[in-house]
């Protein structure tokens, strides 16, 4: 049924010859794309998905591949919390089951055969990003050093960063600026020496636990290592001990944030478009 409009009141108590108030129009409705799996079982998750409904979570399927979707409004989702949370919460859900290939934040097609002919159109690709990831987990690693400490130990190690220092505690208020300059330029090497002894460390006692690594981006000054590691599911309580064994040896120097255990997102880079096909 059409929307009927509704006469409103002017000031002077007759119908205004513009409505004051319409039905909203309706919101074109497409389907948000979380993840890509390989099952020709039909999924149903319940209703997790995102945006204030939360719709029902289920797949569409072509061939052996299924796009776990959920019906939303069509328009852009802004990466707050709460959305990303929602993203997050259903690629963690059906990776408990499956191997997913995870789809960037805020993918939207218009309906249900756009979603189908994705999967058609880039079957081969897909098929060979599972490949690559099957069986195998995400888990990231950070490392934060305590720079004080690291320094105290570099001193009480380093015969010419103590020199200096005295030289310069005795020279009180007098010329000390080359001393100072040079005393700076000793502890920025040993610091970069010191932090590449122990990123080194942590990472080589990981390395031959996982399939393969990604560096990220270090935050702050006082992070020293931010990698990604694809890891075998059958090495994850292997790889738990040797972060727990890492972070009791270098306790008064590192602190180490581990997550996980997530979709590949570090692993599987696709640009996938919609094409039309006959």
């Amino acid at each position: 049924m059409a929307a009927q409009k509704v006469a409103a009141p002017t000031t002077n108590g007759s119908p205004s010859s513009a409505p004051h108030e319409r039905a909203a129009e309706a919101v074109p409705r497409g389907r948000y794309v979380y993840c890509i799996v390989e099952t020709d079982e039909g999924l149903e998750l319940g209703p997790l998905g995102i945006g204030e409904d939360e719709s029902p979570v289920y797949t569409i399927h072509h061939g052996g591949l299924a796009a776990v979707v959920s019906e939303t409004p069509l328009r852009r989702y802004d990466p707050t919390r709460e959305n990303l949370l929602a993203h997050e919460r259903v690629n963690e859900t059906v990776m408990r089951e499956h191997t997913v290939i995870p789809m960037a934040f805020g993918t939207l097609l218009p309906g249900e055969a756009d979603v189908a002919a994705l999967l058609r159109g880039a079957a081969s690709v897909l098929t060979e990003a599972l490949g690559a990831v099957r069986g195998r987990i995400e888990l990231g690693l950070n490392v934060v050093w305590d720079r004080d400490e690291v320094l105290c130990e570099l001193e009480a190690g380093q015969e010419a960063i103590r020199r200096l220092k005295e030289e310069i505690a005795k020279e009180g208020r007098g010329s000390t600026y080359f001393p100072r300059m040079q005393l700076g330029q000793l502890v920025d090497e040993a610091l970069a020496a010191r932090a590449k002894e122990l990123t080194r460390g942590v990472y080589e006692s990981l390395r031959p636990l996982s399939v393969a690594s990604r560096p990220g981006k270090l935050v702050g000054d006082n992070m020293i290592l931010n990698v990604a590691f694809l890891v075998e599911r059958g090495r994850e309580d292997e790889f738990n001990e040797t972060v727990e064994r890492l972070t009791a040896r270098y306790e008064e120097l590192l602190s180490f944030k581990y997550t996980g255990p997530w979709p590949p997102y570090s692993f599987v880079k696709l640009h996938l478009e919609l094409k039309e096909t006959d």
